[in-house]
Order: C-alpha cells, then structure tokens, then sequence
C-alpha cells in the first residue's frame, strides 16, 4: 500500500535528498554492463539486486546522518515497452522487472524510515526515444498512451507514492505522462532535461515549457525537475526570478559541464568537482524557494551528494 499517495511529504519546506547517477555509477566505478542504460535489468540476478540495493542504502545513509528525507526513484527510468523489448523482455517478463524494483524501494524504506526521515517511493520512468535529443516525437495522445501502461501498473501493483519522469526533451511527451498519470491517480513530476543554452533539446524555453504543461493540464503536475545538466547550463534561465520558476523543487544536475553531444560521445567519465557541485546547489537554493529536493544525475555518486548536503543543509531556500 502506498504511504504518502496523498500527501507528498517533500511539498513542505522540508529538504530531501535522492540519489545521484545510479547507472554511471553501475558502469563506470562497479563495472556493470548496463545495455541501452536499463538499471532494472539488474533485478535478474541476485548480484544485481545486492548492488542495487547496497547504492541505495548509501544515500539513505547521508540523509539520516543530516537529518533529511529522502526520494526513493526506483531503477525503471528504461522499464517502458520500446525498451525493455529491445532487452528481449516480453511485456509480462517487464511488468515483473518493474514490480521488483518498486518491491526493493518498499523494503528499504520499511527497513530505513524514521519519523525524522520520511521516505517517499517514486516510480521512475523515462523518454520512449533519446534522452539527449527529440526523435520519432509522438503527440501529447501517443504519449499518454505509451507511458499509460507504467504507470498504471505502478498505480495498481506497487506501493509507489508518486510517478517522475525523467530526462524529457519536448512537451509533447510531458503532457502525455501528466495525463496518463492524472488518469491513473498518481501525483506526478515532471523533469525536463536541458542544453547548454537552458533550452529543452526540442528548443523551447524551460519557462515556455513549464507554462504549456501546466495551463494545458490545469497544473496538475506537483512540482518540476531538472535533470541531466549542470547548473551553468540554467543559471541564466531562473535569474529572472518569474513565478514559473517556484514550480521547480528539484535538481538532479551532472557533474559535468559538457553538452549532451559531448556526453555521448564521451568514452571516460567527467566526475567535475564535488565541492564545487555543491556551493553552485546552494547558490540555487538562495535563488529558488521552493527547491528542496536534491540529488544527482550522470557522472556523480555519493561524494557529489554528501558536498550537496554539507553545502546546502545550513542554507534556506529564498523566502
């Protein structure tokens, strides 16, 4: 059953943390073949799961030692149809590897949560195409439709809290989730991914983009994200202080300042500078009220978010 469905914790002004680049991570410090990125395909093996769940428990560790909450997003963000057929999963093989991963965040929040730490389990999901760049775009129907199946099986199976999605590069697809989600009755949140310019791939302004999904879904979204770029990308982007910007509560960024060509194109991992990392963070949450919930995104690990919260846990978010 569900804990916080109703009642998302991390609206308050509470901080919270989540975890940090799980996947680079995997590949580039543990040594793990991820094809096509897909972090559920670790729940086949024992090994997997014992991986999976001892990354988590580290990040656990950081918020109860600072005393925050925490966002547990499950290792589905490439657990949709498309992907998981070209991993060979027949859509009952997938539904499994997804009601696995939730099944490992409910147990560690069971084994974990404190009153001073309350433990929220979101169901991750991730763009049916390119996380880096708009392709095969679907309409705001087609998406809703695709991303449907997860999240109802999240909705129905699991004790999933919440739906995020993650790393979205045009509107379109945004819209989809938000009212696939909104029929399944999951609070959801929406974080889009951007360019070195603070433009999504597809080339819209992240305020445009925020504005567009909430006047056409009645906003309905809890709060936005942004993932998978570095602050220097965005700095530009929230200065104006408009009031689309209090939409955003959380930034999972990378630790590197390359563009997304350059990452893909990239055979080493950027870690950037930790310490750094965190005094930009805490540069953001000066500027943005409402930004409480902080992690990682590709390229960092725990070192990244242990500087996050040494920097940012004396620093209130701008009143």
């Amino acid at each position: 059953m569900s804990k916080y469905r109703n009642n998302l914790p991390q609206l308050g002004d509470k901080m919270f943390l989540t975890d940090s680049g799980f996947e680079t991570s995997m590949i580039f410090h543990e040594g793990i073949e991820l094809p096509c990125f897909a972090s559920f395909d670790l729940m086949k093996s024992a090994d997997g799961v014992a991986r999976t769940r001892a990354y988590y428990e580290r990040h656990i560790a950081m918020a109860k030692r600072h005393g925050l909450g925490f966002v547990l997003e499950s290792a589905t963000w490439r657990a949709s149809p498309d992907w998981g057929a070209k991993l060979g999963y027949s859509l009952d093989q997938l539904a499994a590897a997804n009601r696995a991963c939730l099944r490992l965040m409910a147990e560690l929040r069971a084994q974990h949560e404190t009153p001073p730490m309350p433990m929220v389990i979101s169901g991750n999901i991730g763009p049916r195409g390119d996380g880096y760049k708009v392709e095969n775009a679907m309409s705001a129907k087609e998406a809703q439709d695709y991303h449907g199946w997860q999240i109802g099986l999240f909705y129905r199976d699991t004790e999933a809290d919440m739906v995020s999605a993650f790393t979205l590069n045009y509107v379109e697809e945004a819209l989809g989730v938000v009212r696939a989600a909104k029929f399944a009755g999951m609070p959801c949140v929406i974080s889009f991914t951007l360019e070195t310019d603070g433009h999504l791939p597809s080339g819209q302004s992240l305020s445009e983009a925020i504005r567009q999904v909430d006047s056409e879904t009645g906003h309905a979204p809890a709060y936005y994200m942004i993932n998978c770029a570095h602050p220097a990308h965005f700095q530009d982007a929230i200065a104006r202080n408009e009031v689309w910007v209090d939409r955003v509560r959380g930034l999972r960024a990378n630790s590197s300042r390359r563009s997304h060509a350059e990452l893909d194109a990239a055979t080493d991992l950027d870690i950037g500078n930790p310490a750094e990392l965190g005094r930009e963070y805490a540069g953001l949450r000066r500027r943005m009220r409402h930004l409480n919930v902080l992690g990682g995104c590709c390229g960092t690990d725990q070192r990244h978010i242990e500087e996050i919260c040494l920097s940012c846990v004396a620093v209130p978010a701008a009143a």
